[in-house]
Parts: structure tokens; sequence; C-alpha cells
């Protein structure tokens, strides 16, 4: 697998396993089976958030990547959480699970790989305040989960608003790298909430946004960070019918040269599928 230096010093499969589904739609089997894939493929860059698996995902990560932290590029974000209601909902997701495959559905994903939002509505996550404060509890809760003294990256976790007091994040950011807790940060959004981040974007390491090939807005986007560091989700959204997995990966690393493409997939055929396009 390649990989690329989005920041200094980390080094990224430019192929990403997005885990939002994980301990959500899919169980821990099914999980640990692609984990496995994934890492055998030479994937090394996974991306998680407190909120993805129902509160969940983050502690199941770190367990199943004991002794494998030196190897791996760990990425979470602060901003949405699991709430009380998502924890009483864990005994019964197997239940669940198990209802959708009997009628024959496939399971809902847990929205776009950046998003942990479920179809079961927003009582089951609720917003942080984007305050130093909270962005600190919030990265030593993750450091917890994960198992780990610190992490890659940390992302904002899709603002619905315009970012408010960037100045004092910052600061608490630069106070987490000098403590060696984070080693670097991005903003993570949805591009059609793109311009009311504009301000603020320059004030990012990494930017983490959608980008199908073919999409509404690609060519601008390409003309503006073909050069800069990404990490792009969502590639196979409207995918036209025919048009093979290998040949929109391979489009957006040719466009996108310095940037992680971050997929949520769990069947192990699609993983090495993906993997091989980009190797």
């Amino acid at each position: 697998m390649r990989t690329v230096e989005l920041v200094a010093g980390i080094k990224s499969s430019v192929l990403g396993f997005g885990c939002a589904p994980i301990l959500g739609s899919v169980d821990g089997a099914v999980a640990r089976r692609a984990l496995a894939v994934a890492l055998d493929e030479g994937i090394t860059h996974f991306d998680v958030a407190p909120s993805y698996g129902y509160g969940q995902a983050e502690a199941w990560l770190g367990r199943e990547l004991a002794g494998r932290r030196d190897n791996v590029v760990l990425a979470t974000k602060f901003g949405i959480r699991a709430t009380a209601s998502a924890r009483l909902l864990q005994p019964l997701k197997p239940l669940v699970r198990w209802a959708k495959k009997l009628r024959g559905r496939r399971p809902a994903n847990t929205g776009s790989p950046s998003s942990g939002a479920t179809t079961l509505g927003d009582r089951f996550h609720a917003r942080v305040a984007m305050e130093p404060a909270n962005l600190r509890a919030s990265v030593e809760k993750s450091l917890r989960a994960l198992r780990t003294d610190h992490l890659d990256y940390l992302f904002l976790h899709e603002p619905r608003e315009a970012i408010v007091g960037i100045d004092a994040l910052a600061a608490e950011v630069e106070r987490l790298k000098t403590e060696g807790k984070i080693r670097a940060w991005g903003l993570a959004f949805m591009r059609d909430r793109q311009a009311m981040h504009e301000a603020v974007l320059p004030r990012f390491d990494v930017l983490q946004y959608d980008l199908p090939p073919d999409g509404p807005g690609y060519e601008r986007m390409r003309s503006e960070r073909a050069g800069c560091s990404n990490i792009l989700f969502s590639p196979f959204r409207g995918r036209g019918a025919g048009v093979p997995r290998n040949e929109v990966l391979s489009r957006l690393a040719a466009d996108f040269p310095r940037s992680v493409i971050l997929c949520s997939m769990f069947n192990p055929d699609h993983i090495r599928t993906n993997a091989r396009a980009l190797a």
C-alpha cells in the first residue's frame, strides 16, 4: 500500500479505514474480520469518533489494535458524543441487526464515514459545545478508550454552525501538541457547509470532506486543493452503474496526490479490491 505524508512525520496509507459502522450497523465479528484484512492489505490509517458505534467504537478499536500502535495512524474527533439513550440501546443492537437481516434488508449505514449519524434519530447523539475545556476532556477520554498516549489527528466533527472562538480552540490544540497528546488537527465537514467555514479553513493542518468524483463542485475542489493535504470520504456516493470502484479510487488518487481516501468497507473482497486499486 502506498503511503502519503499529510503532515510531516505522519505517514498514512493512501486508503483509510472508516470506523463509523463498527458496533452500529456492523457487529464486532464482522468488523474484526474486516480489520484483519485491512491490516493484511497494508492499510494503516484508521478514522473513528466518540460517537461511532453509539459510543463504543473507540474502545473496540483500541482493544483490537493493542500491540500495533506504532504501526498505525489514529484519527478521532471532537464535537459529537453518544447519549445515555445510546448506552441503553447497546444490548438491543444484535436484535436490531437480526431483524433487518430477517427482512432481507441491508443494515442501515451510520451516515457518512465522518458523521456517525444514524437512521434511528438524533436522540442517540448530542452536540458538544466547541470550547477549549470540552476539547481537552474529549481528547483525554479518547486517549483512554484508544489505549494510546497520543492521537495522530484530532478533527472537529462536522460543526453545523460557524466556529466561534477559533483562537481559543487553536491555543488549546497547541498546548496539547506541546504535551504530545495530539500531533495534528483538522476540520471534518460536509461540503454543503463549506461556505460557513471558509474563514477558518487555513487554521487547520488537514481538511476532511466528502468528495465523490463527478459530484457537484469536484473540479473546483481539484483546482483549489489538489496540492493540499486532504482526507476524502464518501468516494462512491452517486457512483454510476458500471463504474468500477478501482476507477473511482484511481481518479481520486491521481487528482489529489496528497490525500487519504477514506472508505467504510467491511466486505473482505471490497477491501482487497480497494487496496489493490491504490497499491
